[in-house]
């Protein structure tokens, strides 16, 4: 018998999914913007391309201290992130 009960279980799951990427982008933007595509970041910040591409609309509008947009299209969609204020 393991000592673990739930070796799936990680200290990155303890917050929610979109404070995760919000805290993961704030540190990313703190030398000035960034631009990503889900797919990319997916494995660091433990979530699948797709439910970036769900919480970063909720984001949008959610989160008062980065700018958030939609910058381009290419075989998926590319985010700019800046810090505001």
């Amino acid at each position: 018998m393991s000592a673990s009960t739930q070796p799936d279980a990680s200290t990155s799951d303890s917050k929610p999914k979109d404070e995760r990427l919000a805290d993961y982008l704030r540190s990313r933007v703190e030398d000035g913007e960034l631009y990503f595509k889900s797919k990319f970041i997916a494995e660091d910040v433990s979530l699948s391309s797709k439910e970036i591409g769900a919480l970063i609309i909720k984001l949008q509008d959610s989160v008062d201290d980065l700018s958030i947009e939609r910058w381009s299209y290419t075989g998926a969609t590319t985010w700019r992130v800046e810090q505001t204020g």
